[in-house]
């Protein structure tokens, strides 16, 4: 098993009072399997995500990652699982202005120790990148955006890949053809996705479903 999420919760406090996000959620993946996770707004979707991502911490309960306990890690062990083994791919890009497309897509690489010019180069011509590689983000449009922080994502091969609304700022035709890469790479790879999205036809096309309700899985 590739992750497993049990008993899971996490509270934030706010001017309100204190606000109990997550209630004891129970989550597996193996390797290879992909797996969507639905729910309304505020239903803990990306609280989860960023748990499993060693973001935040949880207030109770245990994320393995290939049988490690990432609640066990302090903030330097987190980030390097970050670097290596999970890959996240965030709804508003976060890549580097200052980079071009070519440097954005080999940085996690690079910070991974996992930098392969073959690999990049298939990344590139894969995502359809191969005329932008000298140009920087603000030059680019959401759909190529988007290709590059997934492409950066999948560079540094990892185990496991995060996906936060990946195509939520793209248009139907544009969101399908990314995921259709998306999909085919993880699959080639044999690594486990996680992904949190809105669309009910997006969530359709991969492996299992499972909705979260009012910090709870349904």
């Amino acid at each position: 098993m590739l992750l497993a999420a049990r008993e899971l919760h996490k509270t934030y406090e706010t001017a309100g009072g204190r606000v109990n996000v997550l209630r004891g959620v129970n989550l597996t993946l193996d390797t290879g399997q992909s797996l969507a996770l639905t729910g309304e707004s505020g239903s803990g979707k990306s609280t989860l995500l960023h748990l499993i991502g060693g973001l935040d911490s949880a207030d109770q309960g245990q994320i393995l990652i290939d049988g490690v306990d990432i609640a066990a890690m302090d903030d330097v062990g987190r980030a390097g699982l970050r670097r290596g083994t999970v890959g996240i791919v965030f709804q508003q890009f976060n890549l580097i202005p200052s980079l071009t497309v070519a440097s954005n897509i080999a940085f996690q690489a690079r910070l991974a120790g996992m930098y392969d010019s073959d690999w990049i180069a298939l990344l590139i011509d894969r995502f359809g990148l191969a005329s932008q590689v000298v140009k920087y983000p603000e030059q680019l449009s959401g759909g190529q955006l988007q290709r590059v922080a997934i492409a950066r994502t999948l560079a540094a091969r990892p185990r496991l890949v995060l996906a936060d609304e990946p195509t939520g700022n793209l248009d139907e035709d544009t969101a399908s053809t990314v995921m259709d890469m998306l999909l085919s790479l993880v699959a080639e790879e044999g690594a486990g996705l996680l992904m949190v999205t809105h669309s009910t036809s997006l969530a359709a096309r991969l492996d299992n479903q499972v909705l979260l309700r009012a910090g709870q899985i349904a």
